[in-house]
């Protein structure tokens, strides 16, 4: 029975309950205040095929990308500029994300990812006669960590309103959302080349407010007059980060929400970002003429804006970009052509980039008839835990890459590289192998007289056998303490460089043994060589090439000394050599003095 979707049928608008297929054991979960009436009402049922009906978003997704492939291209489009010279574009987006929280904002229903709708449903989520809304306390603390990231200014006392509409994904008739007085208020992002912008610009985008809210049910189309819903999403705990209009440029509203996401998942808010379903965007889009008086709409404070849409429900940071691209091209189009634009509410879909579509007429204030909700106290948020939650944020991404650049040395691309690879694990096993090295030197050393060293090890030498073998990352594959002893041994002179990489190449490959027997065993330890020993194995390279060396020494093409280099390199006692002893030698011999 728990295998069903609801069904709601267009030509037959209910106002009563929606014909229920299947309902969860509600005393197994059911903490929530509710009348013993409400459990013996009786529901109607019709059994539906899953299976036939069910098409997972990740295959929609998929099929609406492949069907962009398929399309001819649009030169308009693909040749349509970020910035244009005679309209200014203005973008406000409303961010919605899923919090990391096991139960849902005013039920004990669980939100644990499954396949089986309608199967984590209390009371409360379906609006049955008699239950009522009790917030779950533990919400709040993702909600806190996301709005302290985000530099917003936590509100000691904030209050919940009723948003009323009536559409099949929300069964009470309300969304229960924080309109009037939310918890979080005054925030910020800095856009800066490390996001994606080009050298030196920034662009800071002013958060309004973050708001507590719940989620819809999920809906799926099933004929051409019905749905089937899901209401094992509805009810789930989101928050959403209202911005000002502070963006001007189609790109920089992608990278606005995709440095959102970053922070969110940085600090543990969320779980799933845009791509999976758990943070959805909507944008506000006007135009005006450079050249022209102020536009006679503003948005709270932001003045002289032209008329504003809504694009509602983009999932992909592309489809942020593009909807805005097409949504600012056809009010210019209006525009240029003496037409008016009009405020509403539009669509986008991937198989359509170049276009949005009217959905209805935008609704304002006055349509949702927000009022507070008489059901559910004021959230008062103390700020011992206020100072608890900043005590206690994980680091950002920025935040990150600069302790690597201060702290270890990296470069910046290199930081960059280490926090983005195998969601954090690639840095962890970075830091370990760092602690390691400095736990062990003989004199004192700090985390920066290894860090590059390391860094190149962990992400290139490790990078390039993980590219090569087409492996996933783990750090069980070369132990950080057989890393760590690995580059110990070759700083100590104990080892070469190519016999350090030989080491790594044979333990990532499932070699047991320990660094130090591979090294007896293989004969691999490094015994310096004497200098008339170089200079006999270089005279014996020079001798075998003398046409190259004629062309170093008559022509100028120093290029072909890191042949010969190549070729000492490859002697049978090159596990004795360093290489830059090496290519001292040969320039020496060839160049003399002059080398």
């Amino acid at each position: 029975m728990h295998q069903r979707w609801l069904r709601w049928t267009r030509q037959r608008l209910p106002v009563r309950p929606l014909a229920v297929h299947g309902l969860p054991d509600f005393a197994s979960t059911s903490p929530a205040r509710c009348h013993p009436q409400a459990l013996s009402c009786s529901f109607h049922y019709k059994a539906l095929s899953l299976q036939q009906d069910h098409t997972p978003l990740r295959k929609q997704l998929k099929d609406a990308a492949k069907a962009v492939r398929t399309l001819p291209s649009a030169p308009a489009a693909a040749e349509s500029p970020d910035l244009l010279a005679n309209w200014e574009l203005t973008v406000g987006i409303e961010i919605h994300a899923q919090l990391n929280a096991s139960r849902k904002l005013f039920s004990p229903g669980i939100t644990a990812p499954t396949s089986i709708p309608n199967s984590q449903i209390a009371p409360f989520d379906i609006a049955l006669p008699g239950s009522l809304p009790v917030l779950q306390p533990a919400v709040i603390l993702p909600a806190l960590r996301a709005a302290t990231a985000l530099e917003c200014t936590i509100e000691p006392v904030s209050n919940f309103d009723r948003k009323h509409y009536f559409y099949h994904d929300q069964p009470a008739g309300y969304q229960i959302t924080q309109y009037y007085h939310p918890f979080a208020k005054n925030g910020r992002i800095v856009l800066t080349t490390e996001d994606g912008l080009e050298d030196g610009r920034t662009v800071t985008v002013n958060i309004k407010q973050v708001q507590l809210e719940q989620d819809t049910a999920r809906t799926q189309e099933d004929e051409s007059n019905t749905a089937l819903i899901d209401f094992n999403r509805c009810g789930q705990a989101l928050i959403e980060i209202i911005s000002l209009p502070d963006l001007h440029s189609p790109r920089d509203a992608a990278i606005y929400v995709k440095k959102i996401q970053s922070i969110l998942y940085a600090v543990d808010a969320v779980t799933t970002g845009m791509e999976q379903g758990g943070l959805r965007a909507d944008v506000n889009v006007s135009v005006r003429r450079r050249d022209a008086e102020e536009g006679p709409f503003a948005y709270s404070g932001v003045t002289g804006l032209g008329q504003r849409t809504e694009i509602k429900n983009l999932s992909t940071f592309k489809g942020i970009e593009d909807a805005i691209k097409a949504e600012r091209d056809r009010q210019i189009r209006i525009l240029e052509s003496g037409g008016i634009v009009q405020g509403e509410t539009r669509g986008w879909s991937m198989t359509n980039p170049n276009e949005t579509k009217r959905l209805r007429g935008k609704e304002g204030e006055v349509d949702y008839r927000y009022m507070p909700d008489a059901d559910i106290p004021p959230l008062y948020i103390s700020s011992d835990l206020i100072s608890w939650i900043e005590k206690t944020l994980p680091p950002t991404a920025s935040e990150l890459v600069e302790m690597l650049v201060q702290k270890y040395g990296l470069s910046f691309t290199d930081a960059m590289t280490l926090v983005s690879l195998d969601d954090g694990e690639r840095l962890i096993y970075f830091q370990d192998i760092v602690d390691e090295l400095v736990s062990s030197s003989r004199s004192t050393t700090t985390s920066k007289d290894h860090g590059k060293t390391v860094g190149n090890w962990v992400l290139h030498e490790l990078g390039a056998l993980l590219s090569t073998e087409e492996k996933q990352w783990s750090d069980n594959l070369v132990p950080s303490k057989h890393m760590a002893e690995i580059i110990y041994r070759l700083k100590d002179n104990q080892i070469t460089g190519t016999s350090a990489k030989h080491i790594l190449k044979l333990i990532y490959n499932g070699d047991k043994r320990t660094v130090s027997r591979i090294i007896r065993q293989e004969e691999l330890g490094f015994s310096e060589m004497s200098a008339d020993s170089y200079q006999a194995i270089a005279q014996e390279i020079i001798d075998k090439f003398p046409q190259h060396v004629k062309d170093i020494v008559e022509k100028g093409k120093v290029g072909k000394l890191q042949f010969l280099m190549g070729q000492m390199m490859r002697h049978p006692r090159k596990g004795d050599m360093r290489a830059p002893e090496a290519e001292k030698t040969l320039r020496q011999l060839i160049l003399g003095n002059n080398g």
